[in-house]
């Protein structure tokens, strides 16, 4: 069956991967990179010159004192210091280099880590829409887990071996060319096999790792969706679902490490039989005199002829590793690879105050915001930002020729409340996203205040559109801090007054450390109410010209959507304002409703004219029809 699989199925071993994993290194601890390169040095010549220095010890220092009827110790005793100050070199090369790896291993984590974590920050919403948050996890957890075992011990054990190896192969030419070629031949078939084992172990590898990521974000969405699990009896179809995903990384699991366990065994077992062809060999040689070959040197021989082995038994072991470890490091890489979110704006948006008849740019609580518009003579015009959203024959999709929104064309003036209604689908939350710039439009205008959006600054334009989800979002920390969330420079008292626009001071003062009161990041020790209410807060701080209301009462009682309620009336204030309800009866009042099917506006009006036109409005708010 594996046989017949498609080889570019198959997946491989990149090398290009472990070559930018240690420049990754090498580039930031380069000086504490070759201090280990040379321990491993000195740790590899320790093992060869004291192996080497075996047949010396044997042949000018032992074989001498055998039958002598007084021997003298003295140069012997001299002989074993020798060995013992050539593997001590060898012990403590070891060991310094076993410590610098430990802070090479964990600041490279570190950084990687860092990085990863600042490249998320710059990535476009798309990815977060296509990529499960557990699986994303799983790259900060298991992936870099795996690359500590790699870069601590397979990358020096791999520069190790092959130091060795090559060094212990000139040593055998040089100590006899004979047991040499019977290495070499035991050698070649060795490879053979592991050359096989080691292939089919690195596959199941990669496909472990990438199976571990599959686990991980199955959770990730089972924990995050548990009440509906429940409410729904859906646990036993969720047991069969992970059962599938679970059972792939067992099977996968199962087969890396099979192969993997048989590999040693199987190498060991040959180190043996080639461990005792050299003695039978070179006990044949010594007796027929071919070689010159000696007691001393057939001990030193097979004692080159097991340190060969051990650094290419190790390289075996070693490789499941690695391949484990570069299926991970490849994950990470590619999240550091995303093209990150592309901002082409140039027009900046600020905000302002009048000090002494003169305007001044500031990052307090400001008199308004305004764009910067800077005039061919080189003076420079802050213009007042009204809140005026024009989208003019707008097409979109979120996958290429798949559109989900047609035409649409939508014109809101400042100070004016406009209300999306419509199916679930319609393509209401999409228009918001389009505002925000989180996804980019196919074709037609989309203009604030007169300016195309893709001309202003991203960050610029996010800050100045305020908006309130349906789902909460609070982080972990105060209150406080999380009504500053959008506006981190505000004072208290800022943050007081954004909270008693949005109602929720009453409240926050009945915590137990009011405004210092700390709470977990879904806000769980509170009501949905009052962690809608921060959100309302949060964004009132930032006294933005344009508000976004994304469903923000749908999922609260009616007493408490009134204080919400209230409090987005306050917030609403002299704003432009688009807003998605399903509760149609908090739309009334807009001075336009959109009507939304399959991303096409059908009907637009105020409340009166589309009651008056007794279509698709009218029988929704009548409850002829009931939105999904």
């Amino acid at each position: 069956m594996e046989d017949k699989l498609n080889k570019r199925q198959r997946p491989k071993l990149d090398m290009n991967i472990l070559k930018r994993l240690v420049s990754y290194i090498s580039k930031n601890y380069k000086k504490r990179f070759i201090l280990v390169f040379i321990c491993v040095i000195l740790t590899s010549v320790s093992m060869v010159a004291g192996s080497l220095y075996l047949q010396v010890l044997i042949d000018d220092y032992i074989t001498p004192l055998i039958g002598t009827s007084n021997p003298n110790f003295g140069p012997f005793i001299g002989a074993i210091g020798v060995m013992i100050v050539i593997y001590s070199v060898g012990t403590l090369a070891g060991f310094i280099q076993s410590r610098v790896m430990v802070d090479i291993t964990q600041g490279t984590l570190k950084l990687i880590r860092d990085e990863m974590f600042v490249k998320m920050q710059r990535l476009p919403i798309k990815f977060f829409d296509t990529h499960t948050h557990g699986d994303i996890m799983s790259r900060y957890t298991n992936d870099t887990d795996t690359l500590s075992q790699m870069i601590s011990q397979s990358i020096p054990q791999l520069i190790s071996s092959a130091i060795t190896i090559v060094a212990v192969f000139v040593a055998m030419i040089v100590t006899n060319r004979y047991l040499t070629a019977v290495v070499i031949l035991s050698l070649a078939f060795m490879l053979s096999i592991t050359k096989n084992i080691a292939s089919k172990s690195a596959k199941y590898f990669i496909k472990q790792q990438e199976s571990v990521g599959k686990v991980n974000g199955y959770i990730e969405e089972m924990i995050n969706g548990q009440k509906v699990i429940k409410v729904f009896c859906h646990e036993e179809i969720t047991k069969e679902n992970f059962d599938k995903i679970n059972d792939e990384l067992c099977e996968n699991a199962y087969n890396a490490n099979k192969y993997a366990s048989i590999l040693m065994p199987t190498l060991g077992a040959l180190g043996n039989v080639q461990y005792s062809i050299i003695a039978i060999v070179g006990g044949l040689f010594a007796v027929y005199g071919i070689g010159n070959i000696t007691v001393g040197l057939i001990v030193s021989f097979l004692q080159l002829s097991k340190t060969f082995i051990r650094p290419i038994s190790q390289i075996s072991q070693q490789l499941n590793s690695v391949a484990m470890a570069l299926a991970g490091a490849g994950r990470i890489f590619n999240l550091m690879d995303e093209e990150p979110e592309k901002d082409d704006g140039y027009v900046t948006l600020v905000n302002i105050k009048h000090e002494n008849g003169k305007v001044v740019e500031t990052k307090e609580k400001t008199d308004m915001w305004a764009w910067k518009h800077p005039h061919s003579d080189g003076t420079l015009e802050y213009v007042e930002l009204k809140g005026h959203i024009e989208l003019n024959n707008v097409d979109f999709g979120y996958e290429e020729n798949k559109l989900v929104l047609h035409d649409i064309s939508i014109y809101a003036k400042p100070g004016q409340k406009i209300a999306f209604v419509g199916a679930t689908g319609a393509g209401k939350t999409t228009i918001t996203n389009l505002l925000n710039r989180f996804y980019d439009i196919e074709d037609g205008k989309i203009r604030y205040d007169g300016i195309n959006i893709n001309k202003i600054k991203k960050d610029d334009l996010r800050l100045s559109l305020g908006m309130v989800l349906q789902d909460t979002n609070l982080f972990t920390g105060t209150i406080k801090d999380n009504i500053k969330y959008s506006d981190d420079l505000a004072s208290d008292e800022d943050v007081i007054k954004a909270a008693k626009l949005a109602n929720a001071h009453d409240f926050i003062m009945r915590l137990p450390d009011g405004y210092d009161t700390v709470i977990k990041g879904d806000g769980s020790s509170l009501s949905q109410g009052q962690r809608q209410l921060l959100s309302i807060a949060r964004a009132a701080l930032n006294d933005p010209p344009v508000m976004i209301l994304d469903e923000a009462t749908s999922s609260i009682d009616t007493r408490t959507e009134k204080i919400v309620q209230d409090g987005m009336d306050k917030l609403m204030e002299g704003r432009t304002v688009f807003v998605i309800a399903h509760r149609l009866s908090t739309v009334r009042n807009s001075k336009a409703i959109i009507v939304l099917d399959h991303g096409r506006i059908i009907e637009r009006g105020n409340h009166e004219d589309l009651i008056a036109e007794k279509g698709t409005y009218y029988q929704l708010y009548t409850g002829a029809f009931e939105l999904e």
